[in-house]
């Protein structure tokens, strides 16, 4: 059955966990709705993860939109949120409502998602105006990386706690269906997700949320070296592929692959004929 954002609600007031995994193409998609999973962000950390920038700022609408198109074709289950990318919302509600009108038409996204809390609310009840679903998120923000400083724990402080949970009802008044709290403490999250009534989708912020999201690479252990806290590795998948291709190196370079069971076979009177040059 297609997740969307009314069985997403309803999960939320049945107390029924959502999941949410990133995914930036085709087969990975496939997979990743095989598996039940509810809910799959299409997340500008493909500049990361697919792109092999440092941060999510250079990702362009045009990379959102081929990967979501991608996406959406091998998720005919799970709701598909497309990330509204660096400075295509932040300019003007204008640009923010004709950005994620791209991202619906030409993408086949069914939500969308922008940063910020109350500095963006005038664009999230702009585009939920135009019947297009908007997912918020708020605390640790990558697209703000620069003005914070670093990827860093947010609402730490009684000010900056009572921010966020500012933000969060600001969203949700301006229509937003769901909000992710990214690297917020997770008392405070909890106190979130008990004060709001959309759902929220937790990175970093605890299992009081009522849901959660994990870039699949990261959960599979696909890129070496440091990894936030919050990551749990569910599959040693990165190390696995690394043996597979260091196998198919071998068996290239030693004749072993192909092997016979690889081959397709011909009459052996057509391979004499033609070694006689008939």
């Amino acid at each position: 059955m297609k997740n969307t954002v009314l069985s997403l609600q309803k999960q939320k007031e049945e107390g029924n966990k959502i999941t949410m995994l990133t995914a930036y193409d085709y087969s990975t998609a496939s997979l990743i709705n095989a598996a039940g999973i509810e809910t799959i962000l299409v997340g500008d950390s493909l500049g990361m993860t697919m792109l092999g920038y440092e941060d999510t700022l250079p990702v362009t609408m045009e990379d959102m939109i081929h990967h979501t198109k991608s996406v959406a074709k091998g998720a005919p289950d799970a709701l598909v949120i497309a990330d509204m990318p660096f400075l295509s919302y932040q300019t003007s509600v204008y640009d923010a409502v004709v950005n994620a009108g791209r991202l619906m038409k030409e993408a086949g996204a069914q939500a969308v998602k922008l940063e910020g809390g109350a500095t963006v609310k005038e664009q999230i009840k702009a585009i939920t105006d135009a019947q297009i679903p908007v997912c918020a998120h708020i605390g640790m923000t990558p697209q703000s990386v620069n003005a914070m400083g670093g990827f860093k724990v947010q609402g730490k402080s009684i000010d900056a706690a009572k921010q966020i949970i500012e933000d969060a009802l600001i969203v949700q008044e301006a229509g937003a269906f769901m909000v992710v709290l990214e690297c917020v403490p997770a008392k405070l999250a909890a106190i979130v997700t008990e004060r709001v009534n959309i759902p929220t989708i937790g990175i970093g912020a605890g299992a009081g949320c009522d849901g959660q999201v994990l870039v699949y690479q990261d959960m599979l252990n696909m890129f070496p070296g440091h990894q936030a806290k919050f990551v749990k590795h569910f599959g040693n998948i990165g190390e696995a592929m690394k043996q597979a291709f260091a196998d198919y190196s071998k068996e290239v370079k030693d004749g072993t692959f192909p092997a016979d069971e690889h081959t397709f076979a011909i009459d052996d009177e057509i391979i004499e004929a033609i070694r006689k040059g008939e």
